[in-house]
């Protein structure tokens, strides 16, 4: 006999209604009158909630389609400030001159009602942040490296439309671009992605150029930017291969030559740049952690650190690391990332058969996590997932990752350890206007 709750789910996901709607406490600042209200939880995972993920997957199949082929450019000029958004930001200045006379304990809840302030403020549609600007971030050299190519640059223009063509009858038409790309081979495959020969898969190099592979993409727009000499636009999804490794694929706005996108793809790499585990040992510091997992570096109040198990004593912080990496002459890359040498470029033209498909193709996964996208069906494929997850159980995939802790320095932006306290309540009336409501909670 079925379940009154499976049904309920059932029904619900059959026209496309929320299955786990979020309960609000909605109160009139006009009457006082208060009631709960329930809005879709706004879920992208379809396991999570099938009908709010397919409701995003739409949207940004719309947006993908309408930005793709674009005629004239796009009107970027920022809706005015309404009365809720200045109100807030007047209370956030004299919030934060407050906090920088408060000490001890009121200047801890001084800062938890700015965070509050910032995110209302985010909620209401401001873009940015109004905190402090952060202290000058350190510069490592940007000369390109001696095995990568030369790459023109060409002054950027500030437009975002592609080069129009027009045929001899008169016509005229802007083609767009699907481009795909991959990162290089670490050993043959088979046709389930696992490789032939698992022993000289290059397995480390697969997980962290997979961790890194962000960074790779931002770099390759920044330098197709500079090469094209306009300020290209996209959209673009990242999908795991059978063979789990990550590629992209991209719906530029205008249209590149094959022959310039692989000058681009060339000359474009990312360099890691961490410092030396125990400030002996070179990378990679996963192959030599310093600490073992059952005994780490344990935290100390009195030092505001985490400290050798052995010595006792601090262990260096993240700056400290980084100025041994930058007064080293020696010092070279921790791992160096580059895209593949498959590269796919297709011509689309707006309204075909084929910006359909394509625009289809980009949102297929969107609305599943990496570890949805493909299921492993057998031992072969389990024993791949598993080692790549093993080449990254020690890896540092940030900055702020705990993993350092292992390999003997601390790990960036290590605030004062401290018990957990609920943020106090911002209590305010903001300007909405007569008979509107506002929505207020408290967060954690």
């Amino acid at each position: 006999m079925p379940l009154a709750r499976s049904v309920l789910r059932q029904v619900a996901e059959e026209h496309g209604v929320c299955v786990r709607p979020v309960a609000l406490r909605r109160t009139d600042t006009a009457t006082g009158h208060t009631d709960l209200v329930d809005i879709p939880c706004g879920a992208t995972r379809a396991s999570l909630c099938p009908s709010c993920a397919e409701r995003k997957r739409r949207l940004r199949a719309a947006q993908c389609r309408e930005g793709w082929h674009l005629t004239e450019e796009p009107v970027l000029e920022p809706d005015a400030a309404t009365a809720a958004q200045q109100y807030l930001t007047e209370l956030r200045a004299d919030l934060t001159k407050a906090h920088t006379a408060a000490t001890g304990a009121e200047a801890d809840e001084l800062v938890l009602l700015l965070v509050e302030i910032d995110t209302e403020l985010a909620e209401t549609g401001v873009r940015g942040t109004l905190a402090p600007a952060p202290a000058a971030r350190r510069v490592r050299s940007t000369r390109r490296r001696q095995d990568s190519s030369d790459l023109p640059r060409r002054p950027v223009e500030n437009r975002t439309l592609g080069k129009a063509y027009t045929t001899p009858d008169g016509r005229t038409f802007r083609p767009s671009l699907f481009l795909t790309l991959t990162l290089p081979s670490y050993g043959r495959v088979r046709a389930d992605g696992t490789p032939v020969d698992p022993t000289t898969y290059d397995y480390r190099r697969a997980a962290r150029d997979a961790l890194h592979f962000p960074k790779l993409i931002d770099r390759f727009v920044q330098n197709l930017r500079r090469f094209v000499g306009h300020d290209v636009q996209y959209f673009a999804v990242v999908e795991p291969q059978r063979r789990l490794a990550p590629h992209l694929h991209l719906a530029l706005r205008g249209t590149v030559s094959r022959a310039e996108l692989r000058q681009v793809v060339a000359a474009t790499n990312h360099q890691v740049w961490w410092p030396p585990a125990d400030h002996q040992v070179w990378w990679p510091p996963a192959d030599h952690p310093v600490y073992a997992p059952d005994a780490p570096p344990h935290w100390s109040p009195e030092h505001g650190a985490f400290l050798n198990p052995a010595t006792h004593e601090p262990l260096p912080t993240w700056d400290e690391a980084l100025d041994l990496l930058d007064d080293d002459p020696e010092a070279r890359p921790a791992h160096v990332l580059r895209f593949g040498p498959q590269l796919d470029a297709q011509g689309v033209l707006v309204g075909s058969p084929q910006a359909a498909r394509c625009v289809r193709y980009l949102t297929k996964y969107l609305t599943k996590s990496v570890a949805e996208c493909h299921t492993p069906t057998g031992t072969t494929e389990s024993d791949h997932v598993d080692r790549l997850a093993a080449e990254l159980r020690h890896e540092p995939c940030s900055p702020t990752c705990a993993n350092w802790l292992l390999h003997g320095i601390q790990r960036l932006r290590l605030g004062r350890q401290r018990e957990p306290t609920a943020a106090p309540r911002l209590r305010q009336d903001l300007p909405t206007g007569d008979g509107q409501a506002h929505r207020s909670q408290g967060r954690q």
